[in-house]
């Protein structure tokens, strides 16, 4: 089954008794095809890895997964390809077919995470055809609530290091030195997109776009409202509360 360029023969010992004990640890616990929605800053790239961890699931971003397939030049990949070249939006039913296809990996046994799609109405119904003929459906769809001043300010705040990936906030976690990375003095620098009018921007798409989702999945008596103004630690035990019940 490895159809890595790894025999298995050749991987260590302890990774793959690691990866063992890892499948066997998760063969205990439920399903879980989950669904995060949240506007840039609520919080969802802290919690998500935790939540992977947690439950055993793979984490399908469909960014990364639509340059997966045109890498791979996978068949769907490749007429991802074609659109992109053109300038054109790949197509929903493109996406959903690559979502499709990457749910068959053996990470993916125990359930997944969606991050970013499905962002319309449209895509959200896709989505609910094709898992329905495998049989399956979203159990859960966490929305990462909160208010859009708080975002302004947390995401605003952020300043990088950009050679290490330090992050640092003026208010929240700031720099021992203003304007100063704290181990190589390198200087910082705020991301493009972390200014006030570019999130206005991004805000109002995902206002426009996906509040009629959070309706969608509400009426299916499937949505998690999460407080995600909280610290994070608060806001993860929000998210074992509404996964475990």
């Amino acid at each position: 089954m490895a159809s890595s360029s790894v025999a298995l023969e050749d991987v260590p010992s302890v990774d793959m008794m690691t990866e063992l004990l890892r499948r066997f640890k998760c063969s205990s616990k439920p399903d879980k095809r989950l669904v995060l929605i949240g506007p840039p800053g609520s919080g969802k790239g802290t919690q998500s890895p935790i939540i992977k961890d947690d439950y055993c699931l793979c984490h399908l971003a469909t960014g990364d997964m639509l340059r997966g397939a045109v890498a791979a030049k996978t068949p769907l990949g490749i007429k991802a390809k074609e659109a992109m070249d053109k300038g054109e939006l790949v197509s929903d039913d493109l996406v959903v077919g690559i979502i499709d296809e990457a749910m068959k990996k053996p990470s993916c046994e125990k359930g997944f995470i969606l991050d970013g799609f499905p962002r319309t109405v449209v895509q959200a119904e896709k989505l609910d055809e094709m898992l329905g003929k495998q049989g399956t459906k979203i159990d859960k769809v966490l929305n990462f609530a909160v208010d859009d001043s708080i975002l302004e300010e947390r995401i605003t705040g952020r300043w990088i290091h950009p050679s290490s990936g330090r992050s640092y906030h003026t208010k929240f976690a700031p720099p021992k030195v203003p304007g100063v990375d704290d181990v190589t003095g390198d200087p910082l620098i705020q991301r493009k997109d972390d200014t006030p009018e570019v999130l206005k921007s991004r805000l109002d798409a995902f206002h426009k776009q996906t509040e009629p989702v959070i309706d969608y999945y509400a009426k299916k008596g499937v949505l998690a409202n999460l407080p995600a103004e909280k610290p994070p630690k608060e806001v993860t035990t929000e998210v074992q509360k509404v996964l475990s019940s």
